[in-house]
């Protein structure tokens, strides 16, 4: 076994002196998956996030003390009304502690207010909103793996001081489209580089030949998608149409993960730039973790997104042992901040005082079809922004936990 796995485990096994059952509800700790299983998120977080919180669990020696550790698991459908009485019945009746995940922004956001209510704790990994650490920051919840921001102050950041000096966006028609742009936009100038234009496009476009031809005629060094999903996919397989990157304009994904990249293909997503927070070959730790993940889950690599679910549920394990029981969830989240975070997916980082987890974020290039050794040998490594400016300042986010000067 992997040294580090082995040396985490002993770390996580010196928390765990043996507290009495009598300080955990029920005598046993519950954690709930919340996520889309079966619809648009299942590839990036779905039952793979499941696998991941179960190797949290696992490496963390699977119980605390004499108390035993349990996942159940939960289909939201992106409904945000379904989401919240699932929520509702695992926190009123089903004596759940923790609910990890959470994909779909409305849903996390909604669901943030209720673990609020019940004093009880969400470990926030798969939504994207910076409200989440903005004006919804709550004592109750911490958000993980990455948000809108970071994404935008990666590429933007890391693809300017690369060449990339002017700018056009594609932009979805929607709230998360127009956010992606402005972040991205703001970004880019204030690493010295030009927006010379952008256009929009309805959500969920088949045809998007008429903006790409409109992003190529302006001359940018770099087309910004500030899309995802399938309006992703579908630009990028028309780009490689019109042979878009091969004439020298870059291509740069503002919310692009490795499961949008596999079932796009190399020939029409090779050469795009994108960031993500973990990549499964990027050292001997993620590497560990992703063999151990793949095992359990059909030989697929982890997404950052199913690593934030591993990473977050470990430490949240870390938090409940050193506190010496699960009822008080403010109390957890108080001493998940207190806590520094070290794990196999992310390495050594700690959670801000507004639940932001800081870690570095990583700017990829997408392999061409002839560099890639096997299925998920995608991305090659292009450039790295510190975890403490990758993220938004804290003083910039609007959260009521941050002191005031």
């Amino acid at each position: 076994m992997h040294h580090r796995w082995i040396a985490l485990a002993a770390g996580c096994l010196s928390l765990m002196a043996g507290p009495a059952s009598a300080e955990f509800t029920g005598g046993v700790l519950r954690i709930g998956v919340l996520n889309d299983q079966s619809g648009i998120y299942a590839d990036m977080a779905g039952p793979g996030s499941v696998v991941a919180a179960k190797i949290a669990v696992e490496q963390f020696g699977g119980k605390i003390g004499n108390v035993p550790i349990e996942i159940v698991t939960g289909d939201h459908q992106n409904k945000p009304d379904v989401g919240l009485n699932i929520a509702r019945q695992w926190l009123d009746v089903g004596g759940v502690d923790m609910i990890a995940d959470i994909p779909n922004s409305s849903i996390a956001l909604a669901l943030s207010g209720l673990v609020k209510e019940k004093n009880k704790v969400a470990v926030i990994t798969t939504s994207n909103s910076n409200r989440l650490t903005g004006d919804s920051c709550s004592p109750n919840h911490v958000h993980w793996t990455l948000d809108n921001y970071s994404l935008a102050k990666s590429t933007g950041t890391e693809v300017v001081k690369s060449g990339g000096t002017s700018w056009f966006f594609i932009t979805a028609d929607y709230a998360f489209g127009h956010d992606m742009e402005r972040e991205a936009g703001q970004i880019v100038k204030d690493a010295g580089g030009t927006v010379v234009g952008s256009v929009r496009h309805p959500l969920s476009t088949s045809d998007l030949s008429s903006f790409l031809v409109q992003a190529q005629g302006s001359g940018a060094k770099v087309i910004g998608l500030a899309n995802a999903g399938s309006d992703f996919t579908n630009a990028m397989k028309q780009a490689a149409e019109f042979g878009i990157t091969q004439s020298g304009q870059r291509i740069a994904g503002l919310a692009v993960y490795l499961t949008d990249v596999r079932s796009l293909g190399l020939s029409s997503g090779q050469g795009i730039y994108l960031s993500e927070p973990f990549y499964w070959d990027l050292n001997d730790d993620t590497r560990a973790f992703a063999k151990a993940f793949g095992e359990r889950h059909g030989g697929a690599m982890p997404t950052s997104f199913q690593a934030g679910v591993y990473s977050g549920v470990l430490h949240y394990l870390k938090a409940v042992a050193a506190v010496g029981g699960d009822a008080d969830g403010r109390a957890i989240v108080a001493k998940m901040k207190e806590l520094p975070t070290d794990d196999l997916a992310f390495g050594k980082g700690y959670v801000r005082v507004d639940g932001r987890k800081i870690h570095p974020m990583y700017l990829f290039r997408v392999k061409a079809p002839g560099q890639s050794k096997g299925t998920w040998d995608l991305y090659e490594k292009k450039g790295e922004t510190p975890g403490d400016q990758a993220f938004k300042p804290l003083n910039g986010g609007g959260c009521s936990l941050v002191p005031q000067n």
